[in-house]
């Protein structure tokens, strides 16, 4: 049948065909070309980036506002100014909406909202990860308070998702106001150097307020994030390779919170001993050393992603696998202010721990920690209630939980990464491991105080009471005397140790007392 016959359905599916490919191709080829000068790709070429290829289902790709004044009546492009859809990831439904900067400079419309609503409602009703690639001005001036209200819905759906589904947003551009509350909801926060920047008052306002004159990036940008406010969990240098992370990210992650994370094919022998390990770590507990080259002999292929590295780094959060299986590492890092617990580590560990807890990730804890940082300015700024959150996190889990005492363990550190005492499944350590109260030195000092300063040398019996309290209450085999450690282990078998500890407690099942929810410290 002939294609021209007006009304035929032929002649109606080249018209639509036409549309689409319109629609695909944007608003307008300068359009594109500014996003490009600005060293930034498109919304589609972004979500090509990030899933399977040639598999993604575009949602609501004609939809266009209904807002009229201020020239909004005029200038009704179809797409609102955000893709929605979903696609695949290594095989896996992933749902994405990216902001198109190109339509309204991705500002949030009535309908732009609307679109990002029903994405999110599909995805938790899928049980499937949502990606959001942000890149828009905030909310749209023109249409006032219905802007306002379409971000409180996506605040009210990223929290039903949460602990659900994971939720990842990925900043491309800028996020400014109420906004940037979307991003700080979700489970993971990508940046990109130089072209992303959050912020909830933007640098004219600061310095219209307070006087301080600041730029962009310095306010808001990726490295500030990720390091100075820790809103940031990962940050790189081009949209690329943040992109690629990402779906490295959804690689390890379960489709929601129902499932377990995928197992891969491991080449990397689950036995395998590491001989590395008895040189990484220094016995004397006052050398330094890197606890992420001990992370890497343990897991599989030495290969892991860091969560929040440069945020907080006396304390490694990664994510990584053993044999095959997804888990969570959370390490004192010796090399960043001893290892010790401050409230930033702390707050950074409870996250990471809630975070693994929530999608079924079994939680491996290697602890070398001295204590908690002392100071005026903790105590005042909130070390208490803020350090209880990484107590409260652990004893909050249920996944499998496996803790390593691979040197120092002190005080309430001790008890707060992970301890048999608040619910560790198996607790392990090497024995070069001191758990004490403090550590001997210390101790001698205040057990033994009088007898030190009754005595004729007084360091002499000050080293001859540091040696007897280590004899007596710092030995390696103490706590495994008192059944507070499970076995103390060769360091070149712990990789062995670990794989089949995981393999008894696969099928781990702990239900906690019924609740509406808790009151962790805040």
């Amino acid at each position: 049948m002939p294609t021209d016959i007006p009304g035929s359905i032929a002649a109606r599916t080249a018209e639509l065909d036409a549309l689409k490919e319109q629609v695909r191709q944007g608003p307008d080829p300068r359009a594109t070309e500014r996003q490009h000068a600005r060293g930034k790709l498109t919304a589609r070429e972004r979500i090509d980036l990030l899933l399977d290829k040639g598999s993604f289902t575009e949602v609501e790709g004609l939809r266009r506002h209904r807002a009229t004044g201020f020239g909004l009546e005029a200038k009704k492009p179809h797409t609102d100014g955000v893709v929605t859809g979903w696609g695949t990831v290594e095989g896996r439904t992933v749902f994405v909406y990216a902001h198109d900067f190109r339509i309204f400079g991705g500002a949030l419309g009535e309908a732009h909202a609307e679109k990002i609503h029903k994405l999110m409602d599909l995805a938790i009703a899928a049980g499937a990860p949502l990606v959001s690639l942000n890149d828009g001005a905030g909310a749209r001036i023109q249409e006032g308070v219905q802007a306002l209200a379409g971000y409180g819905g996506i605040f009210r759906r990223n929290t039903a998702a949460s602990g659900v589904i994971p939720q990842i947003s990925v900043m491309l551009g800028p996020c400014a106001g109420g906004a940037a509350y979307s991003p700080a909801l979700t489970d993971a926060v990508f940046m990109v150097r130089e072209t992303s920047q959050m912020f909830i008052t933007g640098p004219d306002v600061v310095q219209a307020v307070t006087g301080e004159k600041i730029t962009q990036n310095g306010l808001g940008g990726a490295d500030v994030h990720a390091a100075a406010s820790g809103v940031a969990h990962f940050v790189y240098d081009d949209e690329e390779t943040c992109l690629a992370e990402v779906r490295y990210l959804l690689s390890l992650l379960p489709a929601n919170n129902r499932e377990l994370p995928p197992r891969a094919v491991c080449a990397d022998p689950p036995d395998r001993e590491s001989e590395a390990l008895l040189d990484l770590v220094p016995a004397d507990g006052n050398r330094s050393y890197d606890v992420r080259r001990v992370i890497e002999e343990i897991v599989d292929d030495g290969e892991f992603l860091e969560v929040h590295a440069a945020f907080a780094p006396n304390l490694v959060c990664a994510l990584a696998r053993l044999d095959g299986q997804t888990v969570g590492v959370l390490a004192n890092q010796p090399a960043a202010l001893a290892g010790v617990l401050d409230i930033d580590s702390s707050e950074k560990g409870a996250r990471f721990v809630q975070f693994c807890d929530a999608f079924n990730i079994p939680l491996i804890t290697l602890v070398d920690v001295p204590g908690f940082l002392p100071g005026v300015d903790q105590e005042h700024t909130g070390i208490i209630r803020r350090g209880a959150k990484l107590l409260y996190a652990y004893c909050n889990a249920t996944v499998p939980r496996i803790s390593i005492i691979l040197r120092k363990a002190y005080g309430g550190a001790y008890i707060v990464m992970d301890s048999r005492s608040i619910g560790a499944d198996l607790a392990f350590a090497w024995p070069t491991n001191e758990i004490a109260v403090m550590g001997a030195e210390g101790a001698a000092n205040v057990v033994f105080r009088r007898e030190i300063a009754a005595a004729d040398d007084p360091a002499a019996m000050r080293e001859r009471k540091i040696a007897e309290y280590r004899e007596q209450l710092v030995h390696p085999y103490y706590a495994a005397e008192r059944g507070l450690v499970d076995d103390v282990i060769d360091p070149r078998l712990t990789r062995p140790v670990l794989c089949r500890a995981l393999s008894m407690l696969a099928a781990k099942g702990a239900d906690l007392p019924h609740r509406k929810h808790g009151n962790p410290p805040q």
